[in-house]
């Protein structure tokens, strides 16, 4: 299971979804541009030390990750507050991608359009989304579960 972000805007999060990365052992792939100078630096604080223990990859731009994706046979699993699908009924497999859209703004259509599976994470009617590092922890963390991959962790 790999978690992608799209053109991430803010540090933090990207931080704290690293760090998640590193103790869950999912890789992440940074899909560039970001909204913010991606550097060790700028994600410390959310990412501590954490960052030495995470296995992540960065593409220079969706075309670059979908080119990499499509090679490796991957599916992409995009969550989105636009799908008519619960990420609750999505049945997901060990080799998924899943992909979290921009902070502002999610995705474009032509990336949505490439996902294999666009998934959302059910909520109240008169909100609009949750937090981009929340939705994605749970998200992951179902994906996980129903492929049992949280059984090889301590």
């Amino acid at each position: 299971m790999d978690l992608a972000l799209y053109q991430p805007d803010i540090a933090q999060n990207t931080g704290t979804l690293l760090r998640l990365g590193a103790c869950l052992g999912i890789r992440i792939h940074i899909i560039h541009p970001t909204g913010f100078p991606f550097s060790r630096q700028a994600l410390r604080r959310a990412g501590l030390d954490y960052l030495d223990y995470v296995e992540f990859v960065e593409h220079v731009s969706f075309e670059h990750f979908e080119a990499w994706r499509r090679e490796a046979g991957k599916r992409l699993v995009l969550l989105t507050t636009k799908a008519s699908d619960s990420c609750y009924e999505a049945q997901y497999r060990r080799d998924d991608v899943l992909m979290t859209g921009r902070e502002s703004a999610g995705v474009p259509d032509a990336v949505a359009e490439a996902a294999d599976i666009r998934v959302r994470i059910p909520m109240r009617q008169d909100m609009r989304s949750l937090n981009v590092a929340i939705a994605a922890t749970l998200v992951l963390g179902e994906a996980l579960r129903q492929t049992g991959q949280f059984e090889t962790l301590a």
